[in-house]
């Protein structure tokens, strides 16, 4: 494994991110802790969940991968070498003000995660999605609060537009607030859009870590999915093909198989190492179902791309060209 610094935090993490998301619900506990078991095994010291996993599915409720998370950290033993984010931000039940990123909703949610994770801080506690009801000062003084507490070491926003990223910033040294270290953006080899180029050179020129979530466009990009071909028996097949079942996706699905058959190397992989290729991006987040997959997954930090392999998948994946963007 090889470990790079996650923006100006001073933390070390690997180049690989565990995501957590399917725990809980499409990956049983017992799989999850195996799963958890052979990242670290592997190297994998950064693992990211959130508190409101895995609320939507069936027979489940939020907070349950937090919990099977906390199960294996008091299992494991690695909690002072493990670095652990959650986030904060979206409805943990019906309740109207058990939701959104208010001082209240954000203080008690620390504490549910905490309680859940079996320890007494996260190293970063990300705000999961932009709350338009709540001043961004409001929220930065609440989290301000949570670092100077020790519940929380650094902070960081997924899912936030540039300028409201420029505008923390610029509010947290108005006000002499922390300001987030970390940005989650959704990205790949798909969904170039959403991150270049604005979140992108915003990343770069205040040294924020990135760790993109969906690298891999929900498994989109893990070669299960082929033109004029019956769907696989998956809980998200329908989103994907409603997404990425289009000329462009297939396009950039196709070249990408073609490159990674001539350099010998998993189609998924590929494009994890794509990712990892782009300016400014730290470490990321892949999810996974089996031990099987991770193994495969963690290849991708040992495949180097050459300028004309990089301009080969640039060039069709280009979110500026002729095909439309999903």
């Amino acid at each position: 494994m090889k470990y790079v610094d996650l923006g100006k935090t001073g933390l070390k993490v690997s180049k690989i991110c565990l995501g957590t998301m399917q725990f809980g619900w499409s990956v049983e506990k017992d799989e999850s802790m195996k799963i958890m078991d052979r990242a670290w095994d592997l190297g994998i010291n950064f693992f990211d969940t959130a508190d409101i996993y895995s609320r939507w599915a069936e027979n489940s409720y939020p907070g349950k991968t937090e919990e099977i998370i906390g199960e294996w950290l008091q299992r494991s033993g690695v909690r002072d070498d493990l670095i652990l984010a959650t986030k904060v931000r979206h409805p943990m039940s019906d309740k109207p003000n058990d939701q959104g990123l208010s001082r209240r909703h954000i203080r008690r949610s620390i504490d549910g995660s905490l309680q859940r994770l079996k320890t007494s801080w996260v190293d970063l506690y990300q705000t999961h999605a932009y709350d338009e009801a709540v001043p961004i000062e409001t929220t930065l003084s609440a989290l301000t609060e949570l670092i100077h507490e020790g519940k929380v070491h650094y902070i960081g926003a997924s899912n936030y537009a540039a300028w409201r990223i420029v505008e923390s910033i610029h509010v947290a040294e108005k006000y002499g607030l922390e300001g987030y270290q970390t940005i989650q953006p959704y990205y790949s080899l798909v969904r170039r859009h959403r991150f270049e180029p604005d979140l992108q050179e915003v990343a770069l020129k205040y040294g924020l870590g990135v760790i993109p979530y969906s690298p891999l466009a929900g498994g989109f990009l893990t070669g299960k999915y082929r033109r004029n071909e019956p769907l696989p028996q998956s809980a998200r097949a329908t989103n994907i093909q409603n997404r990425f079942f289009n000329d462009r996706g297939f396009l950039i699905l196709e070249t990408l198989e073609e490159v990674a058959k001539d350099k010998g190397v998993p189609i998924a992989s590929l494009a994890l190492s794509w990712v990892m290729h782009q300016p400014a991006i730290t470490s990321p987040i892949t999810g996974t179902t089996s031990v099987q997959q991770l193994e495969e997954l963690v290849s991708a930090v040992e495949i180097s791309l050459s300028g004309d392999e990089l301009k080969r998948l640039n060039v069709v994946s280009d979110p500026q060209s002729n095909l439309i963007i999903p």
